[in-house]
C-alpha cells in the first residue's frame, strides 16, 4: 500500500476532501492522509456535508498538523500533494523517505462568501475537481509503479 499526504494551510476543507477521496478511489492500494501547516482544529462542516452527500465516510477525519507526519514514527509517505497555494509556498518539514511531491492549485471553498447555496456549490465544485484529479492519479502508471 502506498501512503499519500495532502497538505493545506488549515487542513479543514480541500486536504480533508482529498484524503477521503483517495481512500475511496484507492481501493486498498492507497492510504490517504491530510494535514496543515496551521490546522484550524476542526473540519469545515460543508466539507463533511459534501462527503456525506457523495456517500463517502467521514469517521476519523480531523484537522491536524503536518508535524504528525514529519515525526520518526509517522507512516512513510510515497507521495505528498499540496492543494493550496499558501502551503506550496511554505517551508515544509523534511519528509522521511524522499516522497514524490507535487502541487495542485485548488481554490479554497471555505473562502467563498455569499449565500449558503453559493458556499455549498463551491464545496461541490472543489469536490468534483479533486475527484477527477485523484481518480486520474490513482489509475496512473506512476502511482502504480512506485516501489514498495
Amino acid at each position: 500500500m502506498r501512503n499519500v499526504l495532502f497538505l493545506c494551510t488549515g487542513n479543514s476543507a480541500r486536504s480533508i476532501l482529498a484524503e477521503a477521496l483517495l481512500n475511496h478511489h484507492g481501493a486498498g492500494r492507497f492510504q490517504g492522509f491530510s494535514a496543515g501547516s496551521f490546522p484550524k482544529g476542526a473540519v469545515h462542516p460543508l466539507a463533511l456535508e459534501a462527503l456525506r452527500a457523495h456517500r463517502l465516510p467521514v469517521d476519523g477525519l480531523r484537522s491536524k498538523s503536518w508535524n504528525e507526519f514529519a515525526a520518526p514514527e509517522a507512516p512513510k509517505m510515497d507521495f505528498i500533494f499540496t492543494v493550496c497555494d499558501n502551503a506550496a509556498n511554505e517551508v515544509c518539514p523534511i519528509w522521511p523517505g524522499a516522497p514524490v511531491t507535487a502541487h495542485w492549485s485548488i481554490k479554497d471553498p471555505a473562502a467563498v462568501e455569499g449565500s449558503d447555496d453559493a458556499k455549498r456549490q463551491a464545496f461541490e465544485d472543489v469536490f468534483k475537481e479533486l475527484d477527477g484529479r485523484i481518480g486520474t492519479f490513482a489509475a496512473s502508471p506512476q502511482a502504480k509503479d512506485v516501489s514498495q
